[in-house]
């Protein structure tokens, strides 16, 4: 891997004696994980349908035969001896999604890594391997999470379940690579990264009948465009412009036929906020703008909103712990990163001390997230093992002080 280099930050700020030791350990392992990534992206898995995805992983990381099964298709694998641990979160799903890279080692079976899945998985098993081979005194437990794509959120099964708490894990770390970043930069925010998302219908109903007698009729579709017309403004005149948020109405659905109006019109959407009180506020004036809307055109409104993932908030003490092994690993950092995306790595950060650290992997031209010619290149598994890396050992030290100040105590 070529080294990465920042002009504002040369001398290293750390002199732990585990950085060079385990980084070399690291880079021996990543042409290994970098054909691992190839295979995970040859043989994509749907949300859900992760087991054959699951065990190839497991096969490739030291204790694997021994995991942990959780969350139906995951697993949870410890790497070190007992004593307070760090978890790195790794994702085992695909996207129904036809890829179109041209590359030799596509997937044909009209799914595909277009979200970066392939390079998290094997990022994490060099730093597992790496781990493992060095001994550090701070155990790693290797998070196999399946259905982050689709609800309901694997990580809230995993977090649930209770097996993070038996294996005594207090910081949980996420990587995800990011198009719109440049190669030699890592996004490491404090608070608020991403939003909290949710699923919205409303259904309008009225009263149908003969579209050439509108006055005898209820119209229900009339009703429904307006809301959506309506619900824009939500964001542009009913919310704070400090506060970022997103409603979009994706899904519109009534009638069948041109010459019958009728009864019921359907929209669907998302709701999207980067804080929960806000959050809370949105759906309330989406309820309300609904209903209200219904009354002028003579219908009635029903409301259902799905509370999808939380917002996702970045412990500020590990992310600044983190930043500095980023720049002594030769990385840009940025503090300043955050979008209305959503990820259910938000459950682990109710929980633990977590940091999502964003991976740059262009430079915004190239095709986006989810895209079907979405292919970051080989060395995007390096970068992300290294911001794993930086952020073991930056959770690490902080397990460690905090395993001393309990032992003082006693």
């Amino acid at each position: 891997m070529t080294a990465h280099t920042d002009p504002a930050h040369t001398d290293p700020v750390h002199t732990d004696p585990v950085l060079p030791v385990l980084r070399t350990a690291l880079h021996e392992e990543l042409p290994h994980a970098r054909q691992l990534r190839r295979q995970l992206h040859a043989r994509p898995q749907r949300s859900g349908d992760e087991s054959q995805t699951r065990d190839l992983v497991l096969a490739e990381l030291p204790g694997g035969q021994n995991a942990d099964l959780v969350a139906d298709t995951g697993a949870v694998v410890r790497i070190g001896a007992a004593g307070a641990a760090v978890a790195i979160r790794a994702e085992l799903d695909a996207l129904p999604v036809r890829e179109q890279t041209g590359v030799t080692w596509a997937a044909d079976n009209g799914l595909m890594h277009a979200c970066g899945h392939d390079v998290h998985m094997a990022a994490l098993v060099a730093i597992a391997r790496a781990v493992h081979r060095v001994r550090p005194a701070t155990p790693l437990v290797a998070v196999l999470q399946p259905r982050e794509e689709t609800y309901p959120a694997g990580a809230k099964d995993v977090v649930s379940s209770g097996i993070l708490d038996a294996h005594d894990v207090v910081a949980m770390l996420g990587a995800h690579v990011q198009p719109t970043l440049p190669e030699r930069s890592v996004a490491c925010t404090p608070g608020a990264v991403n939003a909290a998302a949710d699923e919205f219908v409303v259904t309008m109903h009225g009263a149908g009948g003969h579209a050439a007698y509108p006055h005898l009729n209820r119209d229900a579709v009339l009703a429904v465009a307006q809301c959506v017309v309506s619900l824009q403004q939500l964001v542009s005149r009913d919310s704070d412009p400090m506060t970022p948020a997103v409603v979009t109405v994706s899904s519109i659905k009534a009638g069948e036929a041109p010459n019958i109006t009728p009864s019921t019109a359907v929209a669907r959407g998302v709701l999207r906020s980067l804080s929960m009180v806000h959050r809370s506020y949105m759906h309330d004036r989406l309820r309300a703008v609904a209903t209200g809307i219904a009354q002028v055109h003579g219908c009635s409104a029903t409301v259902e909103i799905t509370n999808g993932e939380p917002v996702l908030r970045n412990d500020p003490a590990l992310t600044d712990s983190t930043s500095s092994y980023l720049r002594d690993l030769g990385y840009q950092v940025s503090d300043g990163y955050r979008s209305c995306g959503a990820d259910d790595f938000a459950y682990f950060a109710e929980r633990f001390a977590s940091l999502m650290l964003f991976v740059g992997v262009g430079d915004g031209s190239g095709p986006p997230l989810h895209h079907p010619e979405f292919l970051p290149d080989d060395g995007a598994v390096d970068r992300v093992a290294d911001a794993m890396l930086a952020g073991y050992l930056a959770a690490a030290g902080a397990a460690d002080r905090s395993a001393k100040t309990t032992a003082e105590r006693r």
